[in-house]
């Protein structure tokens, strides 16, 4: 496989209260802004988040399904989270080669997650060991 630069792929998926629920159990993360109706009411952001890494798992979706796609390793990824993502949000995940070092088998990649509104969500570096 030959990774050009410029190259992308995209997942999306929509956030539901299952979704969040799901990940709280499976990360052990219960913090009340994610799964209090009531106490999100009272933040700044009035509503429940969903899970900031939950909504970075995106990324890896789309660099384990779609670019480099099977058998991929993650070495490292760095996160900016931008704005909030809400329960019912679509977001779009964007990956995109702009480094490849075909000898290593090592790709860099931009990582991108925008909401329905086009809003950037999450911003970051993906490295990976390409198969």
């Amino acid at each position: 496989m030959t990774l050009e630069i410029g190259a992308t792929a995209s997942r999306s998926k929509m956030f539901t209260n299952e979704d969040v629920r799901d990940f709280a159990r499976i990360s052990g993360d219960h913090n009340p802004i994610h799964l209090d109706d009531t106490y999100a009411a009272g933040t700044r952001f009035e509503r429940r988040l969903v899970h900031g890494m939950l909504t970075a798992s995106l990324i890896s979706a789309a660099i384990a399904n779609d670019l480099p796609g099977e058998g991929t390793i993650y070495l490292s990824q760095s996160l900016q989270f931008k704005a909030p993502v809400f329960i019912g949000d679509t977001v779009t995940a964007t990956v995109e080669v702009v480094k490849f070092r075909p000898e290593r088998r090592i790709a860099t990649l931009a990582t991108r997650c925008v909401n329905q509104a086009g809003t950037v969500v999450i911003e970051g570096e993906a490295v990976v060991l390409a198969p």
